[in-house]
């Protein structure tokens, strides 16, 4: 079985000890360690490279927000969870890309969709092509070269002469067109929504509508809205709409 190494931040003991009786009911989770301000997240983050960090937001020393900054900022981010008492940051929680946002007391349902969410975007079903082998989509980087799965990116843009993927914890640069990365991803959940960007289909939350028949489009566990031209809402919706 796959497991999710899971490290728990907050400066209540107790708080700490709940969570981690809750997270124990889920098979995958493995409980890696814990720690009690935002220094210490940061430094048992890099000690214990865990998969996800439960991040509370009032502690001492360096805040849960600062704590979420420094580690968006390692080599290898883990999926942030915000766990806390105190709902009304949940804008900058998501400014910072965390993949969701828990308010004290827990609400188990809600616990386990946040598991489900984790699951979903560490272990994406793993689609083969006709020949059996995996498709992966090479990224350069720093003079390396990352195999993303097509599963793992929220959307795609062009930003003058490099094409921006966007995934739940990393940001890459390519200068592969938005055009051919399309047509790489035909057989996958992929839709152009405006001539600048492709998103994964997997990922709509909401579309609102905004002005001139265009609309704006969320993704799950980001804050930013991207817009709909007006010329692609018809086939989005059919793409989407049971």
């Amino acid at each position: 079985m796959r497991t999710v190494r899971t490290l728990i931040v907050d400066d209540e003991r107790y708080a700490r000890e709940e969570l981690a009786y809750l997270l124990g009911k889920f098979s995958s989770i493995q409980l890696v360690g814990e720690a009690e301000n935002g220094e210490a997240a940061v430094l048992k983050t890099l000690q214990l490279q865990p998969d996800v960090v439960f991040l509370d937001v009032e502690m001492p020393k360096m805040n849960g927000l600062e704590a979420a900054k420094s580690l968006v900022e390692l080599k290898k981010v883990p999926l942030i969870i915000f766990a806390t008492a105190y709902p009304q940051f949940a804008a900058e929680a998501f400014r910072i890309n965390a993949v969701d946002y828990l308010v004290k007391p827990y609400d188990e349902e809600q616990l386990k969709q946040t598991i489900d969410r984790i699951e979903k975007v560490l272990f994406p079903a793993m689609p083969v092509d006709s020949s059996g082998m995996l498709g992966k989509l090479a990224v350069e980087a720093d003079g390396e070269i990352n195999y993303l799965l097509p599963q793992e990116i929220l959307y795609m843009y062009r930003d003058e002469k490099v094409t921006k993927i966007i995934t739940h914890t990393q940001e890459y640069e390519v200068r592969t067109t938005l055009k051919e990365l399309e047509s790489r991803l035909e057989p996958f959940s992929f839709f152009r929504i405006h001539k600048g960007y492709l998103v994964n289909l997997m990922y709509v939350s909401r579309l609102t509508p905004w002005f001139n028949g265009a609309y704006q489009l969320e993704l799950e566990g980001l804050d930013t809205k991207l817009s709909v031209s007006r010329n692609y809402v018809k086939d989005l919706r059919q793409r989407l709409e049971l």
